[in-house]
């Protein structure tokens, strides 16, 4: 069973209950002023417990005259937190986080379960993770840790609650980080028996499982639910689904441990969160998010090269996790370790990134890490400091992001961006995809990625969100490969088209339903009614064939990977998109057929995108789609390789951040009169933006 740490409230009597209660509300009123607004800040992460403390002091100086104003420590100091069993240490951290209030740096404190001690592990080794293959995990590294073990739980919740009861009402700790970049799977005995409980509360009887499942195919029919096998891969796609939604729930209540045993004693400015790594599938974030404060995430670039729409994407993601602002927790200094060749990053890249965080809704930017340990694993990841304790060449960069976060900081303090377009991003349809490609080069983040990268010039905010997220303030949602659709998902969406919504669905979409069991309707399944049309059938493009031409209202291109032959079924669907005639070989099924279709839906409309268009048409269509809905750049024509973001907040100005992610200068026309809160200055007409250069700009009133 998985631990939980609930307090039991006993003999108490209505009058003090009454009390409790709105003591409660008042802590959680103080708590939403308290995160909002907040100001911009720049961190790093720390290690106060690998130095002597005689260097502190010159540490957090440092840390001052780059401008740094909070550091994350702990998360992976629990040998010297509680060096034996029971036996515990802070007083070491107590003058670390002192110390660090005198130089003004406030404190984020990581629960330091990602990396156990070694007396633990070896006395206790039901707490270690076991692979797949059944190799047990050795201490020596991180993450080795079972997060389904009861008595890994146990610890986990014990060392939480005495940091919490020390430091929950520290002002200077402003926030916790439930352990570090969790997701590593153990196929245990304890996580199999999980398993099998958890199918057992969902399905409740054996003979549904087997009926959901369709487990006559290949004679899988099981008596008992402790039959079924517990494996992450080649098994039917129904229990591959399930595992993914266990692996969920397991994060969900390990993490949750964490909180229960946090939230009774910490104050109402400490916020709680994880750091995640963006694009990573193990788990459904927006479900793990559900109970934390905040959205916190790693972002590197192992190669070097800064992908900026990619990047953006990114931070968008992460911002849909909770709809509002996030932390970038950790983010290179120059170079990783981990990459085949670690280059660094251009001189002002780091810079960018920072900036371009900000724009996207980041609060707060930390550097992994201040300085290396002179030993360890993570020898070779760019830091701040060299091993002599002396500045390396990117602190000055950081120094000049601290400044400018510094003057724009007041200007930023509880804005956000704000988006009329969002684009759905589906785990189910993800792993459903993954579990049976159909095609190796059909790549689900791809899909995202290609309407993202066609959107943003045009809506220059977008939202990645969770399907069943509410669509209500959107122009246009995008669905793109949105695979599994249930009947509850499919009238969500419908609903947001009737009441005006214009929801645009791309290809293998309505396919399956939440079960990952195909839907007995065509494609888009509980949506082709609406859409007054079906798919005839689908087809993986062989790369060796001619890419088939598509033309019509959308624009005219190519398509490859996958395409779709669409049926009308009323005399509303409009036929957006026509496969050519002259299309051959494996492809000659498609020619002339619909592409795309479209259907008014009392207010809204509906549209399905049958096929993965070239970038070109792709942007084309998008560019008509997002037009036709009301949606404009705010500065249009923006030249090529600048990125324009906005925060706003009511009643104040807006703010803009403009960064130029090429190597030669870029002249952007303004169309009013605005401030530089970096230089500071005014300008009025045109602003020149150098190589790699950011500006910060908001209206003059």
């Amino acid at each position: 069973m998985l631990v939980s740490n609930d307090l039991i409230f006993s003999g108490a009597s209505l009058r003090l209950i009454s009390r409790i209660l709105c003591v409660l509300l008042l802590c959680a009123h103080l708590y939403a002023q308290n995160l909002s607004p907040s100001p911009l800040r720049l961190g790093t992460a720390w290690y106060p417990e690998q130095w002597p403390e005689s260097r502190w002091n010159i540490d957090l100086t440092l840390m001052e005259q780059a401008h740094i104003n909070v550091a994350r420590v702990g998360e992976f100091a629990w040998s010297t937190m509680e060096p034996s069993e029971g036996h515990y240490n802070f007083a070491w951290l107590d003058r670390a986080i002192a110390l660090a209030a005198q130089h003004h740096i406030a404190v984020v404190i990581g629960t330091p379960t990602a990396a156990p001690p070694a007396w633990l592990t070896t006395k206790y080794p039901d707490t270690l993770r076991i692979e797949e293959d059944g190799h047990r995990a050795e201490h020596g590294n991180r993450e080795q840790f079972s997060c389904t073990s009861p008595r890994y739980r146990i610890f986990a919740a014990r060392i939480a609650r005495e940091m919490a009861r020390r430091y929950g009402h520290n002002p200077n700790v402003i926030g916790w980080q439930i352990d570090n970049e969790i997701g590593a799977p153990t196929f245990d005995s304890f996580a199999k028996a999980q398993w099998h409980l958890w199918l057992a509360h969902k399905y409740k009887t054996i003979a549904n499982l087997n009926n959901l499942w369709t487990t006559t195919y290949w004679s899988q029919t099981y008596d008992n639910f402790n039959q079924i096998p517990f494996h992450s891969r080649n098994e039917n796609p129904a229990l591959l689904l399930d595992y993914k939604h266990f692996v969920t729930d397991t994060w969900i209540s390990y993490v949750q441990n964490q909180i229960n045993a946090i939230r009774p004693f910490s104050s109402s400015h400490q916020f709680i969160t994880t750091n995640t790594m963006h694009w990573n599938n193990t788990f459904d974030h927006y479900a793990l998010h559900r109970n934390l404060d905040i959205a916190a995430w790693d972002n590197y670039f192992p190669d070097g090269q800064l992908d900026p729409v990619l990047n953006a994407a990114e931070h968008d993601l992460v911002r849909g996790y909770k709809q509002r602002n996030f932390w970038l927790m950790e983010t290179q200094p120059s170079f990783v370790n981990w990459g085949p060749i670690n280059a660094p990053l251009a001189q002002g890249v780091v810079r960018e990134m920072a900036w371009q965080a900000v724009g996207h809704g980041a609060d707060a930017v930390l550097y992994w890490q201040w300085r290396s340990a002179l030993n360890g694993q993570e020898q070779y990841h760019g830091t701040l400091l060299g091993a002599d304790g002396l500045p390396v060449p990117v602190y000055r960069e950081v120094q000049q992001i601290g400044s400018e976060f510094a003057l724009a900081s007041n200007a930023l303090a509880g804005t956000s961006p704000h988006s009329r377009v969002a684009i759905l991003q589906s785990y189910d349809s993800h792993w459903a995809i993954d579990f049976q490609r159909h095609s190796k080069l059909f790549d689900y983040d791809e899909a995202v990625l290609d309407i993202y990268r066609a959107a943003s010039p045009v809506a220059q905010s977008i939202d990645i969100i969770s399907p069943d997220a509410d669509l209500s303030s959107y122009a246009v949602v995008f669905a793109p490969a949105l695979n599994v659709i249930s009947n509850a998902l499919a009238q969500h969406l419908l609903s947001y088209v009737q009441q005006g919504g214009h929801l645009v669905i791309g290809p293998r979409s309505g396919m399956k339903d939440q079960f990952d069991a195909l839907n007995t309707q065509r494609q888009p399944g509980p949506l082709a009614a609406a859409l007054g049309a079906h798919v005839e059938q689908y087809y993986a493009l062989d790369p060796k064939d001619p890419a088939p031409r598509v033309s019509g209202e959308l624009g005219s291109g190519t398509v490859s990977v996958w395409a779709e032959v669409l049926t009308p079924d009323t005399p509303g669907a409009r036929v957006l998109l026509t496969y050519g005639s002259d299309a051959t070989g494996s492809n000659g099924w498609l020619a002339g057929h619909p592409a795309a279709v479209e259907n008014t839906v009392d207010k809204g409309t509906l549209t399905y995108i049958g096929a993965m268009l070239d970038r070109t048409l792709t942007a084309s269509a998008v560019d008509q789609i997002l037009t036709s809905a009301g949606v404009h750049p705010i500065l249009p024509n923006l030249a090529s390789g600048v990125e324009l973001m906005q925060r706003s907040a009511s009643g104040r100005p807006p703010v803009w951040i403009l960064i130029n992610h090429t190597t030669s200068s870029k002249q952007i026309p303004l169309p009013a009169t605005v401030q530089n809160l970096l230089v500071p200055q005014t300008v009025a007409t045109t602003l020149e933006l150098a190589p790699h250069g950011v500006a910060v700009l908001t209206e003059q009133r």
